[in-house]
């Protein structure tokens, strides 16, 4: 079993015990490895310790917060992953993470549930995963951009082949390399379309465009 090495940023003890509890009782493959409570204190302990994700809060103190946290990640350490967490789960905050660059995103209430591990492993597994109310959201944000409900067939042809690749079980590195583009943009095709859809994950993705005819 490969160890995922976890760490944790959150301005609040109680949210970072509560996840750790969690994972440390329940999740035998996932491991906290160190956590932080503010930005500067998490970009100082990335210089001695490994971690593969990390999951950010985004309102915190100390003069940046979980976005600038991000973005400066993306830059400096873009292979480590990012799940981006938060109560503030308003369309501006939503859109502002995504421009980011996360890996994924779930209300704060989910910490310390299975579905924070799920959305853990997803995204190890190069999947982005959105909670259930990020992703209606999401969709809301769509819809009202595209002033229509009606929007689930509005699909380009390099997402349904995403799409159609994703029923083949093919990890997005494969995928990357089938379309000749990067782990990344699959990966915001990805992201286009769990939003075009109101979705948080790769199974209902193509449960739901193969039952609607799409692929």
């Amino acid at each position: 079993m490969n160890m995922i090495r976890v760490m944790i940023v959150d301005d609040l003890d109680y949210v970072i015990d509560g996840i750790k509890t969690s994972i440390e009782n329940r999740h035998p493959d996932l491991c906290v490895v160190g956590a932080a409570m503010s930005g500067k204190e998490f970009f100082e302990l990335l210089k001695t310790v490994e971690a593969d994700i990390v999951l950010l809060d985004i309102i915190m103190p100390g003069g940046m917060d979980g976005i600038e946290v991000a973005r400066r990640l993306k830059t400096e350490r873009p292979e480590l992953k990012i799940l981006a967490f938060t109560a503030e789960t308003s369309e501006k905050v939503i859109t502002r993470m995504l421009e980011a660059g996360i890996d994924g995103f779930i209300g704060k209430l989910t910490a310390g549930t299975d579905e924070f591990a799920e959305a853990i492993r997803s995204i190890m597994q190069g999947d982005s995963y959105f909670g259930k109310d990020i992703a209606r959201i999401m969709y809301h944000v769509y819809v009202a951009k595209k002033g229509t409900s009606e929007v689930t067939d509005e699909f380009t042809e390099q997402e349904k082949r995403i799409i159609e690749l994703c029923r083949e079980k093919l990890p997005g590195k494969l995928i990357a390399d089938r379309l000749n583009i990067s782990l990344k943009t699959v990966n915001n095709h990805k992201t286009n379309i769990f939003r075009k859809l109101g979705i948080n994950s790769t199974p209902e993705m193509v449960q739901y465009a193969t039952k609607m005819g799409i692929i």
